[in-house]
């Protein structure tokens, strides 16, 4: 078959890599340019960390900082440690670290996966400064900006937070409700070397050795914490500030608005003033509205399907938005392993019964931090498990998920011989391997 998608984020180029080494040939639009960088750093998570370097990803190469720990201290006294939770156990626990990277090197190394001429598949074509504003999920087509209109045998919307698919999968957009706790996000990154040279700041790069991995430094009273990992082999600081901010509106989720050192110092106010010292080494923050998008019933249509944000938009609570994009696209692509386009419905059924609940479950999570209780409405996705009712629950919930084994069970449901193709991951045993228990 040939596919075509629309967004080469991450989501969009986990599909293509996955459809690629199925056997299916695939052109992805991009709006933009993709010749410049953006976004700060993310989380690679051992649920997908598991595929991703089974499908060639190499962590060294690719800067990828494991994490060894999370600790959480006071905001007003820097050093002093509220709880702590030691990491080094997930490679046991889940056969794969949790890693920090920056954003655009993760995304440089999917499309490379995606594109390279060498590997399983033919590979992925990418159209850039082509904006898709209408789909026809029937044809299915989709028609550019200028008015070409791309038609292929299967069609995925990875479109993102501003999905107009999605708007073609409902019938109406998907629109935000304001978050319930932080309504506002402060992204920033600081060079290593601007911190460790200042003997005003120092210390920060020199508490670090032995806690590689999560700070987090909560005020619980005012809704409000500062949280910080490094990327980029520890040689780049990411911070976020996550606070209530009612003066600042609704707004459009933009992760790129410009916001100012003073806004900044003002959301921190009473923090330790080392910390703060820190934090103004930065010389450009960014600011996202936080706004909350419960989750939809359906992500499929005719011979359409959406993958990532513009199925199931997340808050940054868990560190799970780019991960859950991943075990989409991972999803999809095996989802059509042998597909013929008229097989292409009962295949989206398929994807969607492996990811919706899974997916709905963790989008809800991610309105809440790990210090704060969900909502009960998370049951009606957590196909018999418990609640979970704290972090190391919450964390276990979210790592521990077999996604390819998850998909075989399914598939295996439709088609009693399917099996993971020869090539599908030619860096790791996961064609074979069993579920983790």
């Amino acid at each position: 078959m040939h596919v075509i998608i629309a967004g080469a984020g991450v989501a969009g180029l986990a599909s293509a890599i996955a459809l690629r080494r199925c056997g299916h040939s695939v052109t992805i639009y991009e709006r933009s340019s993709l010749n410049h960088e953006f976004g700060a750093a993310i989380n690679v998570p051992p649920n997908v960390a598991r595929f991703l370097i089974g499908w060639g990803l190499d962590v060294v190469k690719a800067q990828f900082v494991p994490s060894e720990s999370m600790y959480i201290f006071s905001p007003s006294q820097r050093d002093k440690v509220l709880a702590y939770s030691d990491f080094r156990h997930n490679i046991k626990t889940h056969r794969a670290h949790l890693y920090y990277a920056h954003r655009v090197d993760l995304h440089e190394n999917l499309k490379r996966m995606a594109t390279a001429p060498d590997g399983p598949g033919t590979p992925v074509v990418i159209k850039t400064k082509s904006e898709v504003v209408l789909y026809d999920p029937e044809t299915p087509s989709m028609t550019l900006k200028d008015g070409t209109v791309i038609t292929g045998d299967l069609l995925i919307g990875a479109d993102g937070i501003h999905s107009v698919s999605v708007a073609t999968i409902l019938g109406h957009p998907n629109n935000p409700r304001p978050a319930q706790h932080s309504n506002c996000c402060y992204r920033f990154l600081i060079p290593r070397a601007l911190v460790e040279d200042d003997p005003e700041t120092s210390f920060f790069t020199k508490e670090l050795v032995g806690l590689q991995g999560l700070r987090i430094w909560p005020d619980v009273a005012r809704n409000r914490r500062l949280v910080y990992y490094p990327c980029r082999n520890s040689q780049v600081l990411n911070f976020t500030i996550m606070c209530r901010n009612d003066e600042l509106g609704s707004g459009r989720e933009d992760w790129d608005a410009p916001a100012t050192k003073d806004e900044v110092f003002k959301a921190l106010e009473g923090f330790d003033p080392g910390l703060l010292a820190v934090v103004g080494k930065c010389q450009e923050f960014k600011r996202w509205p936080l706004q909350y998008r419960a989750p939809i019933p359906t992500w499929h249509k005719g011979n359409m399907a959406i993958v990532g944000d513009a199925a199931h938009p997340m808050l940054p609570h868990q560190g799970q938005g780019g991960a859950q994009g991943l075990e989409d696209g991972l999803s999809l692509g095996l989802c059509m392993l042998g597909a013929t386009k008229s097989q292409v419905p009962e295949r989206l059924a398929i994807y969607q019964k492996i990811r919706h609940n899974r997916a709905s479950a963790i989008q809800i999570l991610s309105n809440y931090g790990f210090d704060q209780k969900p909502p009960e409405e998370v049951m009606d996705y957590m196909e018999g498990e418990a609640l979970p009712s704290n972090a190391e629950e919450t964390l276990k919930f979210n790592y521990r998920t077999d996604a390819v084994q998850r998909i075989v069970d399914h598939m295996r449901v439709y088609d009693p011989t399917f099996q993971i193709p020869d090539g599908f991951f030619p860096y790791s045993d996961l064609a074979s391997r069993q579920p983790v228990v």
